[in-house]
């Protein structure tokens, strides 16, 4: 598991020119060869990344019934009907251009902000109006989809930080950070 920073890519390397002089997981620890994301998280996200060199392992990590949680600090306060809209689901646009409809999800007001360490890059000043965090768990994983789905309710995405998938909790893992885990709780492994 690694605690992926703002500003990385979820990726080892690349062969376009544009990302040349990103940051990748690679830069990060020495993994062992073959190591893979399982999943991504965006470059502007943050959060617990999971990684392997067992591709079907991957693959069912990936699969929709593993719940991911999300911490997402918003634009502006959480009404409880944008709550209901979230949990409800809605349509939505793929990567693609293609139409599709979230599932149901949970979600829920956090009451205090998380205590994550501060992000390398500041977000914005008091001055700009109220912020608040929510909780989001997912059981797919559609492009950008939590980004997406706040700003849909109104509350544009400002900071988003994965904290879990299946059983594995980002705890106080630092950002940067990796830690081997013996098996993938929740995950199917």
């Amino acid at each position: 598991m690694l605690h992926k920073p703002y500003g990385c890519l979820s990726q080892f390397r690349s062969e376009f020119k544009g990302e040349r002089n990103k940051q990748f997981l690679g830069a990060l620890h020495d993994f062992p060869p073959g190591t893979m994301a399982i999943g991504r998280l965006d470059e502007a996200s943050e959060g617990l990344l999971l990684l392997t060199t067992d591709g079907a392992l991957s693959a069912q990590v990936r699969s929709p019934g593993v719940e991911k949680e999300y911490y997402a600090q918003v634009d502006g306060l959480v009404t409880d009907e944008a709550l209901a809209q979230l949990q409800a689901g809605f349509a939505l646009r793929a990567a693609d251009g293609a139409a599709y409809h979230t599932a149901p999800c949970q979600a829920r007001r956090l009451t205090t902000a998380p205590p994550f360490a501060p992000r390398t890059r500041k977000i914005r000043d008091e001055r700009h109006g109220p912020t608040s965090w929510l909780a989001i768990v997912l059981t797919e994983g559609k492009f950008r989809q939590v980004r997406k789905m706040t700003a849909a309710v109104g509350l544009p995405t400002l900071r988003l930080v994965r904290v879990r998938v299946g059983g594995v909790w980002l705890g106080d893992l630092a950002p940067g950070e990796a830690r081997e885990v013996a098996a993938f709780a929740g995950c199917g492994g």
